[in-house]
Parts: C-alpha cells; structure tokens; sequence
C-alpha cells in the first residue's frame, strides 16, 4: 500500500504527491493519533502538572493540525467539487472530534486541577496565558455542562461546521456562475485599456468573441469605477450584490436564520445572554455594550461629514450627467471622477508606476529596514499551484525565519479577496524554534499579453495589509504554538497589518519601489502629495460602510435574532438604518453573502477592523514622531506585538510598546473627521 504523504513527516507542504483521495484517509487517523495523544494524558498516573497537563496538551495533535491546514487552504485557494465534497464530510469529523476533547471529564478534571493551583505555581506570563486560554477553551465550551446538555452542543457544532461550509460553497458558485459578455466595444467605454485587454483575453480563455466581465474582483471594480454605461454598472451591481439572494439552490437566506439561530442557542447553553455575550469575553472590547458604544461614537463623528460627502457627490453627478438619484452602481464610478478632478489624480496615472514584482520588492525592502529581513525566491520547496511564489525567509546574521508563499491572481477555485493563512506555526519544540510557514493570497490584476501586472493603489495596499498579517506570523517567537503569530483576540490581530498599510502614503517608503515599469523614473512628488491628500477622500462615506458592517454584524448576533426574522433582507434594511445614504436595492442584500461574519471568524467581531484602525493611527503616530524608519521604534513594535503572538494581553503588549494606552485622536484626524 502507498504511504499516505499527509501522515508522513514532512516540514513544507507536500503539494505536488498529495492526491485528493489522501485527505479523508489522512484526516481520520491524524484524528485518532491525536485521541491516542489525549488519552496518554489522561491516562499518566502521575498527579496533573503544568507539564504532563498543560503543555502535553498543547504538543497533541501536530499531524491533524498539518494535515487540516493544507487542506483547509486549499479549499480557499484552489478548491474543486472534489475538495468542497470532502470538506462537507471532514467538518462534522473535527467538530465531534473537538467536542470529544472539550467535553471529556477525565481531560478536564487535570485542567482544572492544574488550573486551580494557578497561584502557587510561579508561572511566567506567557505559561499563565497558556494555562487560562486552555481552562477556558473548556469551561466557555461547554466541559461543565450536564450529559444532555453536552450532546445538545455536539449536535449545534456539527452543524454549525455544515452550514458555514455551506454558505461559502454558495457565495463562490454564484460568483463562478456570472459572466457579462459585451460584444459591442461602445458598451465600454471608459474603461482603461488594461481592463479591456483583460477583458478580452478572458473572453478568449472561455472561447468566446468580445469582452468577458466577471464578479471577481479584477473584473469588477475596474468596471464598476470607470466604465460610461450606467445599465451596465446596474446589471453588474445588481448581480454582485444578490448573491446567495435569489430563488436557486445557492439561496443562503435560511442558511443565515440557522446560524444565527444556532449560534445562540449555543450561547444560552454555556450561560450566555447572546453569541456577542460570548465571543466579546475573550477580547479587547469585553462586552457588547462597549463594541456599541464604540461603534456609535465613530458613527456621531463619522455620519455628518458621509452625509456632506454624498450629498456633493450627488451634486456633481447631477452637474455632469443630470443624475437626479445616486444609486449605488454610481458611487465608485463618480467617485473616481470627482477624486480626478479635485486632485488630479487618475488611478490609471498611478498604476505603470505599481507593477506587481517591484511591490513585492518593496514590501519586502521595508521589511528589510524595519526588521532587517531578507526575502530570497527559491524553487526548492513545492507549490499548489504554478501562480504561487515561494521565498525563504533569514535574519541579518542569516538565520532562518519562516518560508514564504505568495499567490496573487485569480482562478476559477479561489475565493475572492484577500488573506494571510499559514501552513505551520512557530514554537519551541525540545530546544529547537520550530520557525513557521507563512501564505498570503490575494486576487490582483493579472498580466496581459502586453502588460505586467500592475496594480491599482487600492491593491497596493492590500498587498501591505496582507503581508503585515505575514509579518505577525513569521516574526513569532513564543514557546506554545497556541500562542503563536496570529493567535491574539481577533480585535488585535488587525494591528500589524491596518498599520504597515501606512507606509503606502510615505514618500520615504514610496521612492523605493514605486517606478514606472518602462522608464524606471520614480514616481513624481506630485503623485505622492496627492495620493497623500486624497487618503482622507471620503473618508466619512468610508467609515460609515466600515461602521454598517459592524452594525449588521451586531445586530444579528448581540439580541435574540432567531426569534421573529421572516425576512433576512428586512432585519438587514433595519440594521442599516443609521447609516443609510444610497437609496435601497430590492434584489440585493449584503447578508446573504457576508462571509466574514458567516463563513470566516469574525462574528461578533467585525468592529475589530475599526477598533484595530485606532489603535493603528495611534501606533504610526510614534513611527511618525521617531521617523518612519526608526529601528528604535521599530524593534519595540516587533519586540512587544510581532514576535508575541498571544502571550500576554494585548493591552498590556500596546502599553509597552507605545508607553501608553491608545488614543482615537490620530484615527480621527487621519480620517479628517475633526
């Protein structure tokens, strides 16, 4: 029999052995080896220990979390009906196998012994973190809960894995099955002839004569933004925006009642007034009250300078094309045109000066001066996928930090948008840094025939965003993998990467990378001064969408939202009230296709991206101060955030780097809202 390459040992991903049929076969036993390494624990003789307890448990299961994180990604980034059929069959798997873990008394009753000696024990911080993440990880999911209760949460988590699987599936089959074909070059007027050219090699991809437009992103917008016909700016529109909305077997409309449904039952099981109650405890913002406090207090500063900013952006509209009504498929559209004519900046003036490999040259530049990386493309470890690049990553004394990979342009099994995943963390394994396997995929312009990839500067950065996500991984240095990298409360995890975004606007950053792709001329001051003062362009109208997200998002999980929602379009239309400035759109509707909060892990958590956003205003001011370069600042932001994970809390991280708690001050002036 051929060996399974998923329960070999391996250190980089064995892409290119790894067939489909591996992963159940694989999956099921790394569950069982790690049920042998549970039982191990139980069973020791010995009293529990910090170490034959705490930390054994932390060790168990390294060949399911291996196994599940290729596949996992894979069914983000290069999935099939093939891997989606066995996601549906692996994820009630690893529910039943979690809940088996959590809910065993024998498991728990060591936990909570060693827990209960906490005060004796003389812990370092990151071992108190370890052992009160642990305890909770228990206690807040259900270990004290009698028999009937526990299988009642075993049945709501198996199907609560099934659901959310679910819903993506829809959200990418919709996506997948939209395809605008224009065969009269008239219909595109206006749109840049890199987009055309893109266009029209899609189209030919699928054997079709003319210009083929998609709802992938690197379709879409560009459309959106630039192309002169408003039909077609609508039918787009309207498509994007009812996904998971219409009458067809992709219809999420239940699929969303059910989780939020589900999800509080779940809450109220453990002891909880709603899913927000619970999620809220173990994070910066604590309570609901406080995210809507928050929310509300950006929502005061943020609604009146929207409303003027629409209002203008109306006017204008009326003014060039007598537009009586601003609809939604004219917001980005005028938008661009406005911007132009204020600043004189033209989106397409910028991107000869972005192609794609100087803005990976870049990122990894400011890496270098920040935190003396060195990036070096290898071939030496294997790919999913050929688009995939793939880096070794080394100190300035040439020690190894963490491999690299990068995929960046769209394909039929990726989802949309952007993300950092990684394929092992870092931790400290009998002496050894065990260093870490970091991705970042996004969905940028592809090259044509006769241009790179050049991005716009909204991809700009995102690819900063992105890589400072990278950044958290790869610079971790903790001693639990549990701790690891990205493992903060998710109101924290967007602060390295919200805050390396910044050094997109700085002309110190800039001159390094931003040049022409012909003529290698550094892109003018002028550009930079106006991408600096267009930053706050409709910042309001910027906020108030951030802060709608949060709203919903809160909405359906701070109040008993299963009781009484006939219609998921009309709890949505409610929850958007406040901060509603474009006139309804019938068809569509946002929740249905809100995979953040329905697929993803940001339930209750959406404001993190607005909370993190204040925290990093605050974080570069000090950079500002210092200079953006200053190693000084630099290594305490990599000393007291990058490299420590989940160690202690995050609060007590940010004091110690800034000297102080955060203030919104920076964020607001930033924004230009006071």
């Amino acid at each position: 029999m051929t060996k399974n390459p998923l329960l070999q040992d391996f250190n980089t991903p064995p892409f290119s052995q790894i067939k489909e049929e591996d992963y159940k076969p694989a999956i099921k036993e790394a569950i069982q080896i790690a049920k042998d390494e549970i039982n191990a624990i139980i069973e020791n003789s010995e009293a529990p220990t910090f170490e034959n307890t705490t930390v054994a448990l932390d060790n168990t299961g390294n060949k399911l979390d291996r196994a599940t994180s290729i596949f996992f990604n894979l069914n983000s980034a290069e999935t099939n009906e093939e891997i989606q059929k066995i996601a549906k069959d692996i994820s009630p798997w690893l529910s039943e196998f979690r809940n088996d873990m959590i809910l065993n008394e024998g498991l728990f009753k060591r936990v909570k012994t060693v827990y209960n000696q906490l005060s004796g024990l003389n812990l370092t911080p990151e071992q108190e973190m370890l052992l009160d993440k642990q305890y909770k990880s228990f206690t807040r999911n259900g270990a004290n809960l009698n028999e009937a209760d526990k299988a009642e949460l075993r049945k709501i988590d198996t199907e609560l894995a099934k659901l959310s699987l679910q819903f993506g599936e829809h959200v990418l089959a919709e996506t997948n099955a939209f395809e605008l074909l224009i065969t009269n070059e008239d219909d595109l007027a206006g749109l840049p002839e890199s987009a055309k050219e893109a266009a029209k090699e899609l189209a030919s991809s699928k054997d079709k004569k003319g210009w083929m437009i998609t709802l992938d992103y690197p379709s879409y917008i560009p459309f959106m933004t630039y192309a002169d016909n408003r039909e077609l700016r609508k039918k787009l529109a309207i498509a994007f925006g009812k996904k998971g909305f219409q009458q067809n077997e992709y219809n999420n409309e239940q699929i969303v009642k059910d989780i939020v449904t589900l999800r509080h039952k779940r809450a109220n099981l453990l002891g909880y007034k709603t899913h927000a109650h619970f999620v809220l405890e173990e994070r910066m913002a604590e309570t609901p009250e406080k995210v809507m406090e928050f929310l509300n207090e950006l929502l005061e500063k943020a609604k009146p300078a929207a409303q003027r900013e629409f209002d203008n952006l109306e006017a204008y509209a009326k003014k060039l094309d007598g537009i009586d009504q601003l609809q939604k498929w004219d917001g980005a559209y005028y938008s661009e045109k406005l911007k132009k004519e204020l600043f004189n900046l033209d989106q397409e003036l910028l991107k000869p000066y972005f192609k794609l490999e100087n803005v990976i040259n870049g990122v990894f530049t400011v890496a270098n001066k920040l935190y003396n990386l060195q990036f070096e493309e290898i071939d030496t470890i294997d790919k999913y996928h050929e688009d995939v690049k793939t880096y070794a990553v080394t100190d300035a004394k040439g020690n190894f930090v963490s491999y690299f990979y990068a995929d960046f342009h769209p394909r039929p099994g990726k989802r949309n948008g952007a993300w950092m995943t990684s394929y092992k963390s870092q931790y400290m394994s009998n002496d050894t840094n065990e260093r870490p396997q970091v991705s970042i995929v996004c969905n940028f312009t592809k090259p044509t025939q006769t241009k790179p990839s050049l991005l716009t500067f909204n991809e700009v950065t995102t690819l900063f965003h992105e890589f400072g996500h990278a950044l958290h991984g790869m610079l971790a240095n903790t001693t639990y993998k549990s701790l690891s990298g990205t493992s903060v409360s998710w109101d924290f995890v967007e602060l390295p990467s919200q805050v390396l975004e910044n050094w997109c606007y700085e002309k110190e950053a800039l001159e390094l990378f931003a040049k022409h792709y012909e003529t290698g001329e550094v892109i003018p001051m002028e550009y930079v001064e106006k991408i600096k003062e267009s930053a706050s362009f409709h910042e309001g109208m910027q906020t108030l969408r951030q802060l709608s997200f949060g709203l919903l998002d809160m909405s359906w999980h701070s109040g008993d939202s299963s009781e009484n929602i006939s219609s998921v379009k009309e709890f949505e239309t409610n929850a958007f009230a406040e901060t509603k400035l474009y006139p309804d759109v019938a068809e569509n509707c946002m929740s249905t296709s809100f995979s953040h909060i329905f697929q993803g892990g940001y339930s209750a958590g959406y404001y993190s991206y607005k909370w993190a956003e204040v925290l990093d205003a605050d974080a570069f001011e000090y950079f500002k101060e210092e200079g953006i370069f200053n190693k000084e600042v630099a290594d305490k932001f990599k000393n007291n955030i990058l490299s420590k994970g989940g160690t202690e809390e995050p609060m007590e991280l940010y004091k110690r780097f800034r000297g102080r708690e955060p203030k919104p001050d920076a964020l607001l002036k930033r924004a230009g809202l006071i």
